[in-house]
């Protein structure tokens, strides 16, 4: 049987230096920059939605708008606030405020007009443009958000993951409310929601075999 002493000489002859991660505030800055930079992309190749100066004179919209807005940014500051060990899991609830006042707001606008008939035949309805703009915007941030992300602790990856994808799916919303005349938030909620949902259980399958792995 191998002495304490022998296991931990072997442990430290074989280690690897550690690089310590950015602070939490920094990490989530750097993320932010790229939901501003996809603002820009669309701004700059499709242009705001033509009704944008009219609904910013509507309180709802401009409620909903920024709720969804800040709920992206606090919900990326607890992500990476719960990535670190020691740190509590009380951070999670930071973005509850927003998302209680966004969620209050959303509409059901994208889950219909796939598809419409008219004198010119067959279209593509708003929603299809609304889905293909969803996935264009929540793909790239969640790819670097959970790249980001992957780097931390592992032991609240739960939270962690739910977190993240509601800075998602929350900055995705926000993007739609300002280039789509269609309300999106529902659809963008579950489908990041429902992505991380079957991320967390897919991970609760083979954490063990991951765990030993990365060990």
């Amino acid at each position: 049987m191998i002495r304490t002493s022998d296991l931990i000489e072997a442990l430290v002859a074989d280690a690897q230096p550690v690089r310590r991660l950015q602070p939490p505030v920094l990490r989530a800055a750097l993320w932010l920059l790229l939901p501003a930079l996809i603002f820009g992309l669309l701004a700059l190749g499709q242009g705001v939605r033509p009704d944008l100066a009219q609904r910013l004179e509507q309180p709802g919209f401009v409620v909903g708008t920024a709720a969804s807005l800040l709920t992206g940014v606090l919900a990326a500051f607890a992500s990476f606030m719960l990535n670190l060990p020691d740190r509590s899991r009380g951070w999670a609830l930071l973005p509850a405020p927003a998302l209680a006042v966004w969620v209050a707001t959303v509409g059901y606008g994208c889950l219909v007009n796939w598809v419409s008939i008219g004198p010119g035949g067959v279209q593509v309805g708003e929603t299809a443009r609304c889905f293909a703009t969803v996935l264009m915007t929540s793909l790239p941030l969640s790819l670097v958000m959970f790249a980001m992300l992957r780097h931390g602790s592992l032991l609240p990856a739960t939270t962690v993951a739910l977190t993240g994808s509601l800075a998602v799916a929350a900055m995705s919303a926000t993007a739609m409310s300002i280039f789509h005349s269609l309300d999106a938030s529902v659809m963008i909620l579950v489908w990041n929601l429902g992505t991380a949902a079957l991320i967390v259980a897919l991970g609760g399958l083979l954490g063990r075999r991951l765990a030993v792995a990365r060990a």
